[in-house]
């Protein structure tokens, strides 16, 4: 289930969170939530010291950041209000989401390093295959998708194991990476972080990159279009801090991912 804890939501939005949760997408349960549905307590100053939320991603090469970012192109002349991919909204393919100690970041750089020191970028290799929307009102988040392989599932569960001894049940919104303009963590994220093993891992893994908003007519349309499938690899991998909306916030550390 998407929420260990419970929360106060009517059935509506229960039901959508669990949509987001089977096709492993973050957003769109926050989306649907709104920013500003929970009031926050502040953060004491110890925990923000103590946990950080991870996101152990694939960068995308040359190929797939020309779609994406013509796409956000596309997406945001039709509706400005969108956000762009930029510094703090990088555009990636998630491997794993966790709650991991503070102190212990190093060895989690350590323990993944080891986990791709026999991988290559060639060897992960994908076919992206279509669009796709998350309704959010009148309006839709939007990616790409790409189809799931061996390799990558065999990846993220190696991940998973080498990171499981640095990790805790979960955190407050401390653990995230916030900005004057996004100072907000709502619960949702806290949740989805917590339980992201295993509900986007495994046979439940939706490797994609999100590439923003329009309104759901205009998506429809785009929806319906022919889509050229094309294949892309990682250009290299990274630890980043997550924000809020699920975004890969701030790079704490480049991973080895060899070509």
């Amino acid at each position: 289930m998407f929420l260990k804890r419970t929360m106060e939501m009517n059935t509506k939005m229960k039901a959508t969170v669990r949509q987001c949760v089977a096709i492993g997408t973050l957003v769109c349960a926050l989306a649907t939530l709104g920013r500003n549905v929970y009031a926050q307590a502040p953060t004491p100053a110890s925990d923000r010291a103590s946990v950080t939320a991870i996101d152990i991603l694939l960068d995308p090469d040359s190929t797939m950041m020309k779609h994406s970012d013509a796409v956000n192109a596309r997406l945001r002349s039709v509706y400005p209000k969108g956000f762009a991919l930029d510094a703090t909204h990088r555009p990636h393919i998630t491997l794993l989401q966790r709650f991991v100690r503070t102190a212990d970041l190093d060895q989690v750089y350590a323990a993944a390093n080891k986990v791709l020191a026999g991988v290559k970028a060639s060897d992960l290799q994908m076919k992206a295959f279509k669009y796709y929307y998350l309704p959010v009102g009148d309006l839709g988040l939007s990616g790409i998708v790409a189809e799931p392989t061996p390799e990558l599932t065999k990846l993220q569960q190696e991940l998973v194991n080498a990171v499981a001894p640095f990790t805790v049940p979960t955190g407050t919104a401390g653990a995230f990476y916030t900005t004057p303009k996004e100072p907000d963590i709502q619960p949702a994220v806290i949740a989805y972080v917590a339980a992201f093993v295993p509900v986007a891992t495994g046979a439940k893994f939706n490797p994609h990159v999100t590439t923003g908003l329009a309104p759901k007519e205009y998506l429809d349309k785009m929806l319906a279009e022919p889509f050229k499938s094309f294949t892309f690899a990682p250009a290299g991998a990274s630890v980043y801090q997550l924000g809020d909306f699920g975004t890969a916030s701030k790079k704490l550390k480049d991973l080895d991912l060899q070509p």
